[in-house]
This record gives structure tokens, sequence and C-alpha cells, in this order.
């Protein structure tokens, strides 16, 4: 039985609202959502959400839109209603790891709360997920309903949710295993790992020195990889050399010697052979060019 009610906004939707409900669906089971204007409802409803103008945690209350705002971080993003249901409920859908519940609020909801609040400073240009969100809004050529398009695009938000927490859970799992192979590496400017772990972040954070990755892929084969400047660069610490670029198997066998050499790609930031030893001379060569 549906003993929870929850409100927000009827008509056009944008990705705050959206992710809120999708968020909360990992907290009840099952509630009773009405998309609303209308004061009376809202005021009779368990938790409220970007409408009615109060932001009050302690009473369900979560909107944004008031004068005054309802606060910011430290880094300046004001919190739209995603942010605000983040903070009451981010833990507890992470499983109580503050960790991720951060790293998840820094990656993905933090961003949608800039986005919403019109503060687009060091926001990443092009399509956005808010974008995608808004698309799911009926154009006025559809005869869709707003409500069903808004159910619609919950489910889409909450997939994509479930997947950020899985992908910042990764990340975070990982940062132990990257940090003990840059520990053990032989030399420092190149990286060996076992088993391809996400590794950008940690690299970043724990070695100046390291320049290639080296790990196997998921088909058995092995890969070596540039570190770029910083995570999200296109520019590399040291690219691959120029004579590799574009070449893969008989072309990048002559010109590396390797017998089993099977490509370099043309931007010279990812090269692979079938070997692990292969591999490891396709780095010496790289680190002397």
């Amino acid at each position: 039985m549906n003993d929870i009610t929850i409100a927000t906004h009827n008509g056009n939707f944008h990705a705050d609202d959206v992710f809120s409900i999708a968020a909360l669906k990992h907290i009840f089971p099952a509630f009773n959502l009405v998309r609303t204007r209308d004061l009376d409802i809202i005021a009779k409803a368990d938790i409220v959400i970007d409408v009615g103008g109060e932001y009050d945690p302690d009473t369900g209350r979560f909107d944004h839109h008031q004068r005054g705002g309802a606060g910011a971080r430290d880094n300046g993003i004001p919190y739209s209603s995603f942010g605000l249901i983040w903070q009451k409920y981010g833990l507890a859908i992470c499983q109580d790891n503050q960790e991720l519940a951060d790293a998840v609020d820094t990656e993905l909801v933090s961003t949608i709360d800039a986005i919403d609040c019109g503060h687009v400073e060091g926001v990443a240009t092009g399509i956005s997920l808010s974008q995608t969100i808004a698309m799911f809004n009926p154009t006025w050529q559809e005869d869709s309903h707003f409500d069903s398009c808004f159910d619609e695009a919950v489910d889409f938000a909450a997939r994509v949710l479930t997947r950020f927490i899985a992908a910042a859970n990764g990340g975070i799992s990982a940062k132990d295993i990257v940090a003990k192979a840059i520990e053990n590496a032989e030399d420092a400017r190149v990286i060996v790992l076992e088993k391809y772990t996400p590794w950008k972040r940690t690299v970043h954070a724990l070695s100046t020195e390291a320049l290639y990755m080296v790990y196997p892929s998921g088909s058995g084969q092995w890969r070596i990889q540039t570190v770029p400047v910083e995570p999200g660069s296109f520019e590399d610490r040291k690219s691959l050399p120029k004579a590799w670029a574009g070449l893969s198997e008989q072309a990048l066998r002559d010109v590396t010697g390797l017998d089993d050499a099977m490509f370099c790609h043309n931007g010279l930031f990812i090269a692979g052979a079938e070997s692990f030893a292969s591999t490891m001379k396709m780095a010496a060569m790289a680190l002397k060019e």
C-alpha cells in the first residue's frame, strides 16, 4: 500500500525533479506521486520536491525557488532540489558509504544542480544529462501527456543513477589496487595492472612520474595507454611514438619488430599486442622516443 505521498510540480519537468524522484525510489519501495501546483494538495504531501517555496528537510520540504534559495556548496554551486534530496538521503542510498555518496554528489548531483540554477561556470559544454532529461518533455507537435513522459524520464534517470553509483563505487574500490601497482612498479614511469581497473584519478593523485599504463584487455591481449596530463584531458604526459600512429597488424610489426603487435591508435594514446612481454617492449620503446 502506498502510504507516502510525494508531490512535485506538474507541466514541464527538468533533471532536478526527475532525478529527485528517481533517488527516492531507492528509499521508498512504493509511494503515491502527485504532480501539481495546488497548494492545498502540496500541503498534505509527506514530501514536496521543487515546488512549494520551502526548504525544511525535517518536514520533507525540498524546494529551492524561494527568495534566498536553499544554500550552496563550498564551491559556490547552489543546491537544486536534487542536491537537497541527496543531502538528506544520499548516504542511505549509498549504503552508508560517505565516500561514495560524496563522489556521486561531485560527479552527478552537483552538475545537475549547477545547470538547473544557472551556475554554469566550470560545467562541461555539449549535450548534458540535464538536456537529455529535458528532451523527454513532449514537443509542441506531440500529443503525449506530461505526466506519462515524466514517468519515462524517471525510469531513465533511475537507471542512470544506479549506474553512476556503481561506477563511482568501482572507482573507489580500485584505489588500493592502483596504489599498490604504483608502489610495486619496477619503473615508476610504467605502471602494470594485473587486470583493468579505473586508474586515472589515483595515478594523478599519487604519481607525477607515471607515463604509461599496461593492463590486459577483456579479450586476453594487452594494452599500453598513455597517462593524460590531467583527468579528462586529451593531452598526454608522453605520447606513443609518432611512427606507430594508425598502424595495425603487419605494418605495426614491421615498425616495432614485434611479431604480435596489434594496433596503435592514430591519436597515439593507446596501442596493443597479444603478449605482456611485447607490450612491455612497446613501453620501453616509447620511453626512449
